[in-house]
C-alpha cells in the first residue's frame, strides 16, 4: 500500500507531471537543463526530481558534480501505464533549450 500511495502521490502535482513528461520526451537531462526550461531554482527542481525518483519513475547518474535524470527502465506495469497516460495529456511544456554544458 505504501508504494502505491508514494507513486500516486508523486504524480499528484502538476509540476511533477510536467517534469516527468519533459524527461520522457527529451531523454536524459541535467538538472541545469530543467532549471533553464522551467525557470525554477535548483533546490526546487531537485526536490521534485527526488520525489519522482523515490516513487520509482526516474534514475539518476552522477558525473562529477552534475546529476543527470532519465526515465528508469524497465518500469513496472503500474508506472509504465501512468507514464503512458501522462503522454496523452494536453500539456503545455517548455522548450528544451539544450544549454547544459556539463554533459
Amino acid at each position: 500500500m505504501e508504494v502505491f500511495l508514494e507513486t500516486a502521490g508523486a504524480v499528484y502535482d502538476e509540476t511533477r507531471v510536467k517534469i516527468l513528461r519533459f524527461i520522457y520526451e527529451n531523454g536524459e537531462l541535467c538538472v541545469c537543463d530543467l532549471e533553464e526550461a522551467f525557470g525554477m531554482i535548483q533546490s526546487r527542481i531537485s526536490r521534485h526530481l527526488k520525489i519522482l525518483k523515490d516513487a520509482g519513475f526516474l534514475k539518476v547518474q552522477r558525473r562529477g558534480r552534475w546529476a543527470f535524470y532519465s526515465i528508469r527502465m524497465p518500469l513496472d506495469k503500474f508506472r509504465q501505464e501512468i507514464l503512458e497516460e501522462i503522454s496523452y495529456l494536453d500539456i503545455d511544456l517548455p522548450q528544451h533549450k539544450g544549454t547544459c554544458k556539463n554533459g
